[in-house]
């Protein structure tokens, strides 16, 4: 019987034979299906038939989205069902294809740019990137605008156009499909984990190869300036930077040539991407689009403001991923008086002088008052330091090369 190793992952299902299913539960994170054989996609019935000649029942379901401990978000995801059958039960093929598909999906948080890296972009590069774009996306909850923003980098991991499982009525057939997407954590790529030792490093020069082209064409309609970039993130709703133009207006003062972007959902990702891997440094508050750090070069800067309450998440998800990718990381941290909540709550009381405890009482309290009702007010002289310190060392750094991360 022929057997496929799992890119070399050792672990449940790291060899599956033909004519086989194979699901590994074992991940609090996601769960994998892989299966091998005659394979036909059958979107009606919202399943993959595995045709067999054995007649044993076989069944296994899946919810193919990278947060399996969220059961309210899981519960918004599409099941498919990988289910053996006879040939006399098999629908019929309408399009053969001689590579294996990848099955996954854009529902849950997509729409914020944080989970779309973190739940979708990243466990895609990590389940799919040793098998050399040979290898059809099928998309569970497919939307036309996602294709649109990471149109760029999906190509770079498939040479075949993405399937839309749900309104693609007809019968695709594979060789092998994997349902569901291998995740390591936040922002990140464990070497240790992935078929062929890839990192984030090497994450993040497919996102080079899949911008350069566009950009190297843009690059050529403008002059570049001789000042150092400073991106400032703009937000708008909640922590939001209050007196931003100042801050601007320091930044240039400082020595800066000062951009300001505001990402929406519909922003083509192309152009963050060029505004960020040509900046020296990037400034923005706490929150789902610091997930940016992801364009920037080695060597260069990535200030983060991090509001009252908001320490560890800052660290975790940002500070420590930004840094293992070789950027400079400065967190900024916040004092009472820099924050709305300042103006809302008497001095001393525990919301500005015990975030950490306040935080005991429940993600819901942590969300209402730190994430959702404050915005920021940086105080100038303070913050000013940092610029300063940023801007020397980009000017020390100039003529040196960083080394990528590894």
């Amino acid at each position: 019987m022929a057997t496929a190793t799992r890119g070399g992952v050792s672990g449940p299902c790291s060899a599956v034979g033909n004519d086989s299913l194979c699901c590994d539960r074992t991940s609090e994170r996601a769960d994998i299906c892989f299966a091998r054989g005659d394979l036909r996609m059958h979107s009606a019935s919202a399943s993959f038939q595995l045709v067999s000649g054995n007649s044993t029942a076989e069944e296994e379901r899946i919810r193919p989205y990278t947060r399996k401990w969220e059961a309210n978000v899981m519960a918004t995801i599409d099941e498919v069902r990988l289910r053996r059958v006879s040939p006399g039960d098999a629908a019929r093929c309408d399009v053969r294809h001689d590579v294996p598909a990848v099955l996954f999906s854009t529902g849950g948080y997509t729409g914020n740019v944080y989970h779309e890296f973190n739940d979708g972009i990243l466990p895609l590069f990590v389940t799919a990137n040793h098998f050399r774009r040979q290898v059809v996306f099928v998309i569970l909850e497919y939307h036309d605008w996602w294709i649109t923003k990471y149109g760029d980098v999906v190509s770079q991991l498939s040479a075949f156009p993405p399937i839309d499982f749900t309104t693609d009525r007809r019968v695709h057939c594979f060789p092998e499909v994997i349902s569901g997407l291998r995740i390591h954590g936040e922002l990140t790529v464990d070497p240790a984990k992935t078929p062929e030792g890839k990192s984030i490093g090497d994450f993040r020069r497919l996102l080079d190869d899949a911008y350069r082209g566009r950009i190297e064409f843009l690059e050529r309609l403008e002059r570049r300036t001789e000042r150092p970039r400073l991106v400032i993130v703009s937000r708008t709703g909640s922590r939001v930077i209050e007196n931003e133009a100042d801050v601007a207006a320091l930044a240039a003062d400082v020595g800066f040539d000062v951009r300001v972007i505001r990402p929406e959902r519909t922003t083509e990702m192309c152009k963050i991407y060029r505004e960020l891997n040509a900046s020296d440094a990037m400034v923005g508050v706490h929150g789902a689009a610091m997930t940016h750090f992801l364009f920037m070069r080695p060597g260069k800067v990535f200030i983060q403001v991090v509001p009252l309450g908001t320490d560890w998440a800052a660290g975790a998800y940002y500070g420590e991923p930004a840094a293992r990718l070789g950027l400079r990381y400065v967190g900024y941290k916040i004092l009472p008086e820099e924050s709305s909540l300042s103006r809302e709550y008497p001095t001393g009381d525990p919301v500005l002088t015990d975030p950490a405890g306040v935080a005991q009482r429940g993600w819901d309290v942590t969300k209402k008052v730190y994430l959702d009702r404050q915005n920021v007010r940086l105080d100038l002289a303070r913050f000013r330091e940092e610029l300063v310190s940023a801007h020397q060392y980009l000017a020390a750094g100039r003529r040196r090369q960083p080394r990528a991360p590894v």
